[in-house]
């Protein structure tokens, strides 16, 4: 008989996460510093708007404090620029979030690289990918370091093993394959356009979902005992793994919702914790 898979709960390792960040948070307030994030929000894209008052809300229980910056779908590159450089300056916010996609007439890389590295709490920024590859990075990006918490928390060897990446995102597939490869996995990066997918991920001893498709990885593509690592987060609540199929042969899987997306919110707080700390130490 089958064991059932090991449940990757993030409710569980998000919790964890926050309840140490409240006695650090209290630590900051005492020497006068409250930790502060800033969103930018540019449109009225309603997911996007759910993420933001989200994050807001996730600030707001832990006594970080947020700073909502709104500005018109019309906003210009430039502008949203000069909006980002005035946060720069801001002593009093120690993390910078812009909220993606933006509209389709703004230059997104250059207004993520207006983000000063030391408020990149979100590791958007070209410093932030190379100094995380380099395995440097202060902040790398949040569901990379939520991917790899989860696993740590439930001490899922890496060491070794063969993780394959399905996605190359700058901020998930390419930083989460970097993080993997510097933890001594062996690391293959898939996408939509490779050839035989279903081959190479049935290679996979860790498999992680990041491709941005429902229900995309199929059961019948993980080998029996695979560890899955599901990253996608579609319409309707669905992962980029067909669950049930995957679990019926995963050891261990995260589910969607409740797995890696409490801890990316978590990772981000804890981020700009980290960021608060260095402006009194």
């Amino acid at each position: 008989m089958k064991n059932e898979p090991l449940i990757l709960d993030g409710n569980q390792v998000a919790n964890r996460i926050k309840e140490e960040l409240k006695e650090r948070v209290e630590q900051l307030v005492q020497n006068g510093v409250t930790p502060c994030l800033a969103t930018i929000l540019v449109g009225d894209d309603p997911a996007s708007e759910t993420y933001v008052r989200m994050k807001g809300n996730a600030c707001k229980r832990l006594g970080i404090d947020s700073k909502r910056v709104v500005l018109e779908s019309s906003t210009s590159t430039e502008e949203l620029i000069n909006v980002i450089r005035d946060l720069n300056n801001d002593p009093s916010v120690h993390g910078i979030l812009l909220q993606h996609p933006v509209p389709h007439h703004i230059d997104e890389r250059a207004a993520f690289e207006a983000i000063s590295i030391e408020k990149d709490v979100d590791g958007v920024t070209m410093l932030g990918f190379a100094q995380n590859a380099f395995g440097q990075a202060a902040f790398p990006s949040c569901t990379p370091a939520a991917i790899l918490a989860i696993m740590d928390e439930y001490q899922i060897p890496m060491e070794g093993k063969h993780a394959v990446v399905v996605g190359r995102s700058p901020i998930l597939g390419k930083p989460v394959s970097m993080m993997l490869l510097n933890r001594n996995a062996t690391v293959t990066i898939c996408h939509s356009r490779t050839q035989n997918l279903d081959q190479l991920v049935s290679q996979g001893d860790i498999v992680v979902a990041a491709v941005g498709k429902p229900n995309f990885i199929q059961g019948d593509w993980i080998k029996q005992g695979a560890v899955i690592m599901d990253a996608g987060y579609n319409e309707g609540n669905i992962g980029d793994c067909d669950y049930d199929a995957c679990y019926e042969r995963a050891s261990a899987i995260t589910p969607v919702p409740g797995g890696v997306g409490p801890v990316t919110i978590a990772t981000l707080l804890k981020h700009t914790v980290d960021a608060a700390e260095k402006t009194v130490n």
